[in-house]
């Protein structure tokens, strides 16, 4: 499932989500609906400041990786949150970016593709190494899959903890320390 996106490809799915939010704006204003046009660009410039806190850690494949993920064909919305915007010294930014991924791509294969599905992420930078919250909430129809990777090898995956797994959410706390 990882695509490696080239400039234009950024560039064109970027324009695209531009364009939807500034078509959303300009649809409230035609409708006067002013409080819903603050409401959207608070929302805009929000999420604009954690694209650079994001960016701003220095965990470039993770961060593309975040950055573009919403563009693939996943059954479930990312949203992502940095909760404080220190940089990184030094982690295994490969190690992360490649389990996220392979999280990704099994949870795509374990979930309800109708369902509501929405994975939301924290991101703690913390004083030896990083904390991961990876929060799902939709409808999971093979819990086994999840288990079985969540379980697997300690050697290809971070430290984790899960918090919370039934048919309806998954919690994970996810650690990287400090390399």
């Amino acid at each position: 499932m990882k695509k490696e996106w080239n400039t234009v490809e950024v560039m064109r799915h970027a324009r695209h989500d531009w364009l939807n939010k500034i078509q959303l704006i300009k649809g409230n204003l035609d409708l006067n609906k002013t409080d819903r046009v603050k409401q959207l660009i608070e929302e805009i410039v929000i999420e604009a400041q954690q694209e650079a806190k994001l960016t701003n850690l220095k965990i470039p494949q993770f961060a593309t990786l975040m950055l573009t993920a919403n563009w693939e064909s996943y059954p479930f919305v990312i949203e992502y949150e940095i909760i404080n915007g220190t940089e990184i010294l030094n982690i295994n930014d490969s190690q992360m970016a490649n389990w996220t991924q392979a999280f990704f791509n099994t949870l795509h294969n374990a979930v309800d593709a109708f369902g509501e599905n929405i994975l939301s992420i924290a991101i703690e930078t913390q004083k030896n190494g990083i904390r991961f919250f990876f929060d799902f909430s939709g409808i999971i129809k093979d819990k086994d899959k999840l288990q079985q990777f969540l379980g697997g090898d300690g050697g290809a995956q971070p430290s984790l903890k899960i918090l919370e797994f039934s048919q309806q959410e998954l919690a994970i706390d996810v650690f990287m320390p400090f390399v």
